[in-house]
């Protein structure tokens, strides 16, 4: 019941957000709290246990999927049905459940496509955002129907893929998204050859006993943002410093990502200083202070905000070249600023550099100018991000134990901000999406619906005991609609990890597994209903 200006929110460093942040749940109630106990502090605080089942968990899909093939393994229709389990409360139900669907229409091109999705609600913990958005499910089970489509038409699944997957120059009417470039089949080329796939593949069919080697994969389909064209806006607010640098400030925030050191860079190639040094970030973000944004989620921050530091950084040269060419007796349009310098376009000659413009601004006692550009872009266009995942297992039978022996990341998500960044989006996204794959799973007891093991000891979140090295490569397509060529990489590293373990496991094997994680449970059951392994007390 307050009025907006009453409410001050500053936004401190914090760790991944994973999009359980996107949810404003405690940080109200902290506030009423505080109102209660004449404005001090409150906090709240939850255990591990609580933390489990009181905050937001990943929705739990099932999907069901016919696809119609003629005899060369063209996908002529198919009909995918999906029930999100949304917990006990609304979070980001529909939404999630329409993007998983959503992608089925548009990775594998289809002209007849009936889908169908439910959300509904249990006895469990709300689901919500959580990395992928949707898409981790998706992928697998889609994944999994094309392994099975490739099988069913005697096609090697990697082939199929390279045949069926979207071709350049696809476009979605819905998103506004275009496929500007093969990038599908770049990067699974890149894998297959980073993998020697097809040798490998060769070697293992040659595997017989009770351990078994195999090799798969899997692509995924994403794109930047969860909104469809036109909704997406980012603000920015820059001022040259006495000494020459820039601060910038922002709304989307650093939340672990890196997203701090992308902007800088982003901002020191749009005004032209020389390093992304000479920017200083005003991360902690204050909503008395700080211009609006629409957040830290949806992979949508180095896209989104790229538009918004070009747009702002064009407005601050502007002035800064007015101010120049007032100071030189010349045309702004014979100026250009590089490297932190104001120089003659003609001949490259310096005239200046930053600190003693900004120096003669502030102190001319004739005209004075405190130089600042400020600006909101609106983004119409979207962008999709595209890769793949190579994975390599053993499989012991008897044992029903896997053990992943290497895995491999594809990305195109445009050029490369910050390479070494990249890379560790990839392999956070990589962990997470082998957790999925093989171990993680919230376990209840069906008689009372209680957790059963809500604590990071029986929770098999996956360590690096549990993984090879995680290897990421890229493919640099420069996105056409983005002013820096970028496009989301945050949440599609943990997308098709587990499709492609399971892809190995159906290549070691021959078992088709239809759920997630893949425990040694599952595998006994599998196993056992192919004929691979025998109890011999099932009889007693």
């Amino acid at each position: 019941g307050r009025p907006w200006a009453d409410v001050e929110i500053i936004k401190p460093y914090i760790g991944g957000g994973f999009g359980n942040k996107q949810d404003a749940l405690y940080e109200p109630l902290c506030a009423w709290c505080s109102t209660q106990v004449n404005g001090r502090c409150v906090r709240i605080d939850c255990s591990r246990e609580e933390t489990f089942v009181s905050n937001r968990v990943r929705h739990a899909m099932r999907f069901h999927i016919v696809s119609w093939l003629r005899k060369d393994g063209q996908l002529v229709a198919r009909k995918v049905e999906c029930f999100s389990n949304q917990g006990a409360y609304a979070s980001h139900g529909h939404s999630i459940c329409a993007k998983a669907l959503g992608s089925f229409a548009q990775i594998y091109p289809c002209d007849h496509m009936e889908c169908d999705g439910w959300t509904v609600f249990t006895n469990r913990p709300a689901a919500g955002a959580m990395r992928g958005y949707g898409m981790p499910q998706a992928s697998f089970a889609d994944e999994a129907n094309i392994d099975e489509c490739a099988a069913a038409v005697g096609m090697d699944p990697l082939e199929y893929r390279m045949k069926f997957i979207m071709p350049k120059d696809y476009h979605d009417a819905f998103s506004g998204n275009t496929n500007y470039f093969d990038s599908f089949r770049a990067c699974l080329e890149k894998g297959r050859d980073a993998m020697d796939y097809d040798r490998r593949k060769a070697e293992f069919a040659k595997d017989t006993g009770s351990v078994r080697r195999g090799i798969g994969a899997a692509s995924f389909w994403y794109n930047t943002g969860v909104y469809p064209i036109s909704l997406e806006t980012a603000s920015n607010r820059m001022q040259l410093n006495l000494d020459g640098t820039v601060t910038m400030q922002c709304g989307e925030t650093e939340i672990g990502q890196g997203a701090d050191t992308a902007y800088a860079q982003m901002t020191a190639k749009a005004v032209g200083l020389k390093s992304y040094k000479d920017v200083h970030v005003v991360s902690c973000q204050d909503t008395d202070i700080t211009p609006t944004g629409l957040g830290a989620y949806a992979s949508r921050q180095t896209y989104m905000e790229g538009f918004a530091i070009d747009q702002t950084g064009r407005l601050l040269r502007q002035k800064i070249l007015a101010y120049a060419a007032e100071m030189l007796g010349c045309s702004a349009e014979e100026l250009d600023i590089v490297e932190g310098n104001v120089v003659r376009k003609e001949s490259g000659a310096v005239e200046m550099d930053l600190s003693h413009l900004a120096m003669t601004a502030q102190y001319n006692p004739v005209h004075s100018e405190h130089i600042t550009a400020e600006s909101t872009a609106t983004i119409r266009s979207n962008a999709y991000s595209f890769g793949c995942t190579f994975a390599e297992v053993e499989v012991d039978i008897p044992m029903c134990k896997v053990t992943l022996k290497r895995i491999v990341n594809v990305h195109d998500c445009g050029s490369l901000i910050n390479p070494a960044l990249a890379e560790a989006q990839v392999h956070g996204g990589m962990s997470m999406g082998i957790g999925y794959g093989l171990s993680e799973q919230l376990l209840f007891d069906e008689k009372t619906g209680k957790p059963l093991n809500n604590n990071l000891l029986d929770y098999k979140l996956s360590t690096v005991m549990d993984h090879p090295d995680l290897e990421a490569l890229f493919v640099e397509n420069a996105e056409p609609t983005s002013p820096f060529g970028t496009k989301a990489l945050g949440e599609p590293p943990a997308c098709s990890p587990a499709p492609a373990i399971r892809s190995a496991i159906y290549n070691a094997t021959g078992v088709s597994i239809d759920t997630t994680p893949i425990t040694p449970h599952v595998l006994y059951r599998a196993f056992k209903e192919a004929g691979l392994i025998h109890d011999e007390k099932e009889g007693d």
